[in-house]
């Protein structure tokens, strides 16, 4: 018997992303549709474009449902948090390592109870979904059970997620070190085997940053790798300066911190590192020719004081490397990738680069989606990719009500949202397809 085909389509403004302004420039990077249709089918989207073009296509009974002064976008995608760390968010800190000691090592210990982790992870998606994110790439901790719960949680809310246990064997508290290399191995290989590919799950590698892994820890991760492809590889790079010296310590026989990685075999596509806020051109150059992507957070280096992502450096001419925009939450300081847009201006403007709006929307979506190598399930509003959509309401407050009323275009328009704007801007988040979030009118 045939399952049962579930068509609905969704009318409103929708603005989708064809090409990375930071190459073609911001005008031949979107498309801007005033009157769209998005007919969806099972789950992705069967065709997208203006409402005069697409509705003389739909069979007789198909639900429209409209949305008036809202702009619909592919679903926003975060490519580094940590959903252990939601308890800490806002957690007074120095700086990196001392806010780690200080804070997260302690808050992950309690994640080997794979019903507390089940709890905040359930929370913590949730979370996500109001804000507009569909995707995120997520760190577990060193506890197989913390994996376990996080996947279980996404599997049921149906949402495309990359996560893994952390490996660490050293510099942290011992209730959080894998017991010896051999077991970080094999707790990452059965997760491999139980979780990567599973419905819209995917598998990352995670050591968590060079300092916390020995090199026979770092070899073995290499081999791990290298023996299940299409998994991914996650770390931590270039974050603070500290951190920095505290590499070229541990590690004096490598270039500098990225080479750590490199010598291990950790670059690549689908290799992921956050931050990346003091690497140099060599390191630059080798992200480009290894396909390896970046992950920017604004909001977290700044509450960290760690320093001013550099874009003119990562989005050189000649060798874009890839880069998607990250809330790393709990350092993080709000699940909205509008405030994430935002602060990821305002860290721009100081490094002397104009970030526009169609800059950092693409950094959240199509942009993000090409750095996880997801380009073409997610991230675009298109026929063939998963329906897993945003519908962002253009006057969530008085305030940003008053000024569109001032709004000339939609690249302004989405400027104000992202200045403006944060998660009360979330009319309605679609997760392959199902309506997962509609904002009440109380």
């Amino acid at each position: 018997m045939q399952p049962k085909t579930m068509t609905h389509a969704i009318r409103s403004q929708a603005l989708n992303f064809i090409a990375d302004p930071f190459i073609v420039g911001s005008d031949a990077a979107y498309e801007y549709i005033s009157d769209a249709l998005i007919v969806i089918e099972n789950g992705k989207i069967k065709s997208f474009g203006s409402y005069d073009q697409i509705k003389p296509t739909l069979s007789d009974g198909v639900e429209i449902k409209t949305y008036k002064d809202a702009l619909v976008l592919p679903g926003f995608i975060d490519t580094h948090i940590h959903y252990p760390q939601t308890q800490i968010i806002g957690a007074f800190g120095k700086q990196l390592i001392d806010w780690l000691n200080n804070y997260t090592f302690i808050a992950e210990q309690q994640f080997k109870n794979f019903d507390y982790a089940k709890t905040v992870a359930n929370f913590f998606l949730d979370q996500c979904i109001k804000a507009g994110t569909t995707t995120v790439m997520s760190y577990c901790t060193v506890h197989p059970e913390s994996v376990d719960a996080f996947f279980e949680a996404a599997t049921e809310k149906k949402m495309r997620v990359i996560a893994g246990k952390v490996l660490m064997d050293r510099n942290a508290p011992g209730d959080l070190l894998d017991q010896s290399v051999k077991v970080g191995y094999d707790q990452s290989k059965a997760l491999i085997n139980k979780w990567h590919g599973k419905g819209r799950l995917s598998y990352a590698i995670t050591p968590r940053f060079a300092p916390t892994s020995s090199h026979e820890q770092l070899e073995s991760t290499g081999a791990l790798w290298k023996e299940h492809p299409g998994t991914y590889m996650q770390s931590h790079v270039s974050e603070n300066l500290g951190e920095i010296d505290w590499v070229k310590e541990l590690f004096p026989n490598q270039k500098d911190y990225l080479d750590v990685y490199d010598h291990y075999g950790l670059l690549g596509n689908r290799a992921v590192y956050g931050h990346g806020v003091h690497l140099n051109e060599r390191e630059w150059q080798r992200m480009y020719e290894s396909g390896s992507s970046i992950a920017h957070c604004p909001t977290s280096n700044e509450f960290l004081g760690s320093g001013l992502f550099n874009f003119e450096l990562a989005k050189k001419s000649g060798r874009h490397v890839k880069v998607g925009l990250a809330t790393d939450i709990g350092a993080g300081t709000s699940f909205s990738q509008l405030q994430s847009m935002n602060e990821s201006y305002k860290i721009a403007q100081l490094g002397g680069f104009a970030l526009s709006s169609i800059h950092a929307f693409y950094l959240a979506t199509k942009g993000a989606a090409e750095s996880l190598d997801l380009q073409d399930k997610i991230g675009s509003i298109k026929a063939g990719m998963e329906a897993d959509l945003l519908v962002l309401d253009l006057k969530s407050t008085a305030s940003i009500d008053f000024r569109m009323g001032h709004c000339k275009n939609i690249e302004e328009a989405l400027f104000i949202q992202m200045i403006m704007g944060d998660d009360r801007a979330t009319r309605a988040v679609y997760v392959e397809g199902r309506l997962a979030f509609e904002k009440t009118n109380s």
